[in-house]
């Protein structure tokens, strides 16, 4: 019966087709084969979805991301920044007059031989450095130099600055921006971003970034591999000048979120003025109204003495957030003698479960819990393949979304896309995971189409996900500072705080 039913809607679909050309001899074939497809059977065929693990991933974080319930409005950001002056090393210093010789590592640059010796030395591994430029006058003139010389990019530096940039993106956000101001920044940043008048100075915090790529040649010199040599006379920076300033310009602004970086800017100063000025950060933290948030944003460091007192000296107990990268979390763990200090460095990809005990470690020893009085309940990590978000329970909400819009913009920042290109990004995360190290953590095979894992240890929430790496960066300076807004522009605090 069922066959006969068949063969008569068969005979039935073939005789109106016939009618219709017979009626309509002149109907094109494209519209007698659109026809014939209306009146198939079965159901319609779906359009095919993203087939490769990056846009499977990438279409599971555009469902995910959604805007928190109750939103910043005000955002509070210090209070390092300045101009960077990215340019080539070797035409910079041909311009200044300097022939390639040999080269030797200074601690402080105190002279142009003294550059040109530290720049060449570096080239020839093909490693990056960062040097304080001692002689104000000298750095002045080669900074003007390096300011006009053609070809010569001025972006954004510092990361108050960068972030207070990324905030700024977002036209429905007030922000506030304290540091040392200068006119070619003032003129670089957002119109969105407003700079307190005490902010301003005449005169430019700049950061030269000498560029050589991989294979180039001065001289006998060959570089091994592409990578930069930075150098500055960045006084203000270096003793967080802007700080009181900063701190002041809360009161009239009423921001709801305050954002915090530049400690690690401190490592030129002397012992006894970096003990002297953590107590003051902690002192202008505690002034800042209870109830708002401080995200405190950490930076490469060399100073393991800096970085204990930071831990120790009541900092991280007066902020609510960290954000910080691979390097800074095993130095952390170094300087303080927590979980996994005893390794010296990465072996490639930073190990999940090794991060994931560290972050537990500062969050039960240095956060929030029933017995201590800190404020500590959230921390933002970042590497180069995947992100964790950490946070203390009853604390934050929206974390999924946070995680997964700073993982997204790593991709698009890096590759300079408005969304992710899914032909111009990689998925490099570890395939398989353990959760811990330190007791029995669970094992994790990763899913794109599920690209958040969440998993819970004592009360502490983490949510995991990969990241979607470009392949052929047009930019990284900043990737950090960016990855932490976004995600802090995703985030809800509940309102005991």
């Amino acid at each position: 019966m069922a066959l006969w039913r068949g063969s008569a809607y068969a005979g039935f679909l073939a005789l109106a087709v016939g009618c219709v050309f017979l009626l309509e001899p002149e109907l094109p074939g494209s519209a007698l084969r659109s026809f014939w497809s209306s009146l198939c059977l079965g159901p319609a065929s779906a359009p095919p979805g993203p087939v490769s693990p990056e846009g499977r991933l990438a279409a599971a974080w555009d469902a995910l991301i959604v805007r928190p319930v109750r939103r910043w409005r005000r955002v509070a950001v210090g209070v390092n920044a300045c101009v960077d002056v990215v340019l080539s090393g070797v035409k910079l210093l041909q311009a200044l007059g300097l022939s390639p010789g040999n080269g030797k590592d200074h601690s402080v640059l105190h002279s142009r031989n003294d550059l040109e010796e530290a720049f060449i030395h570096f080239m020839g591994k093909g490693a990056a450095a960062e040097r304080f430029f001692s002689d104000k006058e000298t750095f002045h003139d080669i900074a003007q130099v390096a300011s006009e010389f053609p070809g010569a990019q001025h972006y954004v530096g510092g990361n108050a600055a960068l972030i207070g940039q990324k905030f700024a993106a977002n036209s429905d956000l007030k922000v506030l921006l304290c540091g040392p101001v200068g006119p070619k920044l003032h003129e670089l940043l957002d119109d969105n971003v407003f700079v307190p008048p005490e902010s301003l100075q005449e005169v430019d915090e700049f950061h030269l970034i000498l560029e050589y790529q991989s294979g180039e040649e001065w001289g006998q010199l060959k570089a091994p591999h592409a990578n930069r040599f930075i150098f500055s006379h960045d006084l203000s920076n270096g003793a967080m000048n802007m700080l009181e300033v900063f701190v002041s310009s809360l009161e009239e602004f009423q921001p709801d979120l305050v954002v915090l970086s530049g400690l690690h800017m401190m490592e030129g100063q002397s012992k006894e003025l970096q003990r002297k000025r953590l107590l003051e950060v902690v002192t202008s933290i505690s002034d800042i109204p209870t109830g708002i948030p401080v995200h405190l944003e950490l930076a490469s460091m060399t100073n393991r003495e800096l970085m204990s007192s930071i831990v120790h000296q009541q900092v991280f107990p007066a902020v609510t957030s960290l954000g910080l990268n691979e390097q800074e979390l095993l130095f952390l763990t170094q300087s303080a003698s927590g979980p996994h200090s005893s390794l010296a460095s990465w072996n490639g990809v930073p190990d999940v479960g090794m991060v994931s005990d560290i972050l537990f470690w500062i969050l039960k020893e240095h956060g929030r819990s029933k017995s201590r009085a800190s404020d500590l309940t959230r921390i933002h990590f970042h590497t180069l393949v995947y992100h964790i978000l950490a946070t203390v329970d009853g604390h934050w909400a929206n974390q999924l979304a946070a995680v997964a819009a700073g993982a997204r913009v790593a991709g698009t920042q890096a590759c300079a896309t408005e969304t992710i290109d899914t032909s111009r990004v990689s998925l490099r995360a570890p395939q398989e995971f353990m959760t811990s190290h330190s007791e029995a953590g669970s094992r994790i095979v990763l899913n794109p189409n599920k690209p958040i894992v969440e998993w819970h240890r004592e009360g502490i929430s983490f949510y995991f996900t990969p990241v979607l790496v470009c392949k052929d960066p047009i930019r990284t300076v900043g990737l950090g500072d960016a990855i932490s807004a976004e995600g802090l522009f995703y985030s809800e605090v509940h309102s005991h705080y």
